[in-house]
């Protein structure tokens, strides 16, 4: 399968100022997600997708390729992902070059290995799903089974519908939520579905000791703190 890897940066971090090259334990935060795409025996191609100079600069020192620079039309702090994604595959088709899916890789989910790169990309095509999203298990003290709602008569009900409450944690059903590690889509769902998802989803489970994700300063302490007793 022909995937292209693409690695979103944008400039404008409100939070945690220019985090996307800010240094993390002596490194740009966007070289953890580089170094260990770079290694990937599954991805055709891997760009970087940014509006910001400083970053193109530093994806340009680590020698990750930056085909254009991303319209800023498509870098707010609003702007979806799936438009930045199409905007990737019609650049290439524009030049006849296409690609059977696409692999999104977010540098805020430092800590993924090659290997899970690698084995999410694996179960994808084994699959044949529209796409695979990386997940991990929801506690099982917020497990929808165990989630209520307030309803008309100013009473609890089960966001699930179920009249009977599964009295055991034993017997609930797994819950997974996104995790935002990694995104598999193929080409035609993004481009003809407009669907990062399309109408079969995969999935692999994220290591449950890699649980960072930076969006403030108190995930950007705790991936400081992780480095310390985990180093790469």
């Amino acid at each position: 399968m022909n995937i292209l890897g693409i690695i979103p940066a944008r400039g404008g971090s409100k939070a945690v100022r220019g985090k996307n090259i800010k240094l993390l334990a002596g490194k740009p935060l966007l070289q953890y997600t580089v170094d260990v795409a770079k290694a990937s025996k599954h991805l055709s191609k891997l760009i970087l997708s940014s509006d910001d100079d400083a970053i193109i600069n530093v994806a340009n020192q680590l020698n990750l390729e930056v085909p254009y620079k991303r319209p800023s039309g498509l870098a707010q702090d609003n702007s979806p992902t799936l438009p930045v994604i199409q905007h990737a595959l019609n650049f290439y088709r524009n030049q006849g070059i296409n690609f059977d899916a696409v692999c999104l890789l977010q540098v805020t989910s430092p800590f993924k290995t090659t290997k899970f790169i690698d084995n999410a990309i694996e179960i994808f095509i084994k699959s044949k799903a529209d796409a695979l999203v990386s997940v991990k298990k929801v506690p099982d003290e917020y497990n929808p089974h165990w989630t209520f709602k307030v309803n008309k008569n100013d009473c609890l009900e089960l966001l699930t519908g179920e009249e009977k409450i599964i009295g055991r944690r034993q017997d609930l059903p797994k819950a997974y939520h996104r995790d935002g590690i990694i995104y598999l889509t193929k080409t035609n769902v993004l481009l003809e579905q407009n669907s990062l998802y399309g109408d079969t989803l995969a999935y692999i489970e994220s290591p449950s000791n890699v649980n960072v994700n930076i969006d403030t300063m108190d995930d950007w302490k705790k991936a400081e703190d992780y480095l310390k007793n985990n180093p790469l």
